[in-house]
């Protein structure tokens, strides 16, 4: 007689709600001496010392509209979740310290399915010294949905806001864009593929970059490491996950200036570009308005443009202008300005 060596599976309604909480708080570890409370009360408690200024951030992915899980594992999906918040307080300049999660999931998840889930939470906390300090657990009937709320610190002196780039700033982005938009059509094609033949294999040789920026982002924990090395303090920042032109233009709106973004200047992976060819596509477009590279946006002043050079990581896109130029995308090869526009990601119009 054949060995059964499918997986064991625990129903969640042999844990119920409670019990459910209390077998993912017997995963969890506080490693900050702010968290003094974590799961298990009414609320978390945390503590900061005098001068810290607290920063709180919170995202929601939803299944069907942020992701697939025809594609998405669940231990990748529990660590893009928490990498997509941190990025958020990364963009202040600041430090993430606390999450709390809060998840709606049907029976069709089975115990060792959420434990998947949050390993890979746990995993990017352990990874950015972040605590897993509470959230909540509900049924949904629409498929998966996960609700995670940041909480950092900062000196007060040190937060950066949307708000401070001034005409004569750098612009300037971390890493390179485009690529995980392009994950993402690698998977959605192969998915179609299997979907009309399912005896035909997914083809993802030679993709695993473009996969990983798609299905295991990284929040640039590194990059802020970078400006205290250097000495840098960006004049304002945001992080990319709408698209580069869409964040450009919220931090000239917030601003109240305008810019020049060069074509030939934006950063792309040699294979995000080979990839977008074969998707007849154009790698510009995929880095304005594709999204999800979670990369850092950010403006200088001119005069810490020796220091950010020293870096083969950051790289000077553009630069702030007065508001009446208006905001602009240069050209590769001319000097003629084309009128940038936000054609990236919205979440009540972008529905699948």
């Amino acid at each position: 007689m054949l060995e059964d060596k499918s997986p064991a599976r625990t129903e969640l309604a042999t844990l119920g709600e409670f019990g459910l909480i209390k077998h993912i708080a017997e995963h969890v570890k506080l490693s900050n001496p702010s968290s003094l409370k974590g799961i298990g009360d009414d609320a978390a408690v945390i503590e900061y010392s005098a001068g810290k200024q607290t920063v709180v951030s919170t995202d929601m992915l939803v299944e069907g509209v942020h992701f697939d899980l025809s594609y998405c594992p669940l231990k990748h999906l529990g660590y893009k979740a928490v990498s997509v918040n941190l990025s958020d307080i990364y963009a202040m300049n600041a430090t993430p310290k606390q999450i709390l999660v809060s998840v709606a999931l049907s029976n069709r998840f089975s115990l060792e399915a959420v434990e998947e889930l949050y390993a890979g939470m746990l995993l990017a906390c352990e990874k950015h010294g972040v605590d897993l300090v509470g959230g909540d657990t509900s049924t949904s009937r629409s498929g998966l949905m996960i609700s995670i709320t940041a909480i950092g610190e900062a000196d007060k002196k040190d937060l950066v806001y949307r708000n401070g780039a001034k005409p004569g700033n750098l612009l300037c982005v971390s890493g390179d864009l485009g690529s995980a938009y392009l994950g993402l059509q690698i998977l959605e094609r192969e998915k179609k593929i299997f979907m009309e033949n399912p005896n035909i294999q997914p083809d993802m040789e030679g993709n695993d970059y473009l996969l990983q920026r798609q299905l295991k982002p990284e929040a640039r924990k590194d990059v802020i490491e970078q400006f205290r090395e250097l000495g840098v303090k960006p004049t304002s920042m945001i992080d990319i996950s709408d698209g580069l032109a869409s964040e450009v233009l919220h931090i000239c709106t917030q601003s109240n200036v305008g810019c020049r973004l060069y074509e030939n200047k934006i950063p792309a992976d040699d294979t995000a570009i080979e990839r977008a060819k074969e998707f007849n596509l154009n790698s510009t477009v995929c880095a304005l308005n594709g999204g999800e590279d979670y990369e850092l946006l950010f403006t200088i002043d001119i005069k810490d443009h020796d220091k950010v050079k020293k870096s083969k990581d950051l790289t000077v896109v553009g630069h702030i202008t007065e508001k009446e130029e208006g905001t602009n995308l240069v050209l590769t090869g001319t000097e003629m300005l084309s009128p940038l526009k936000a054609q990236g990601w919205d979440a009540l119009l972008n529905r699948k």
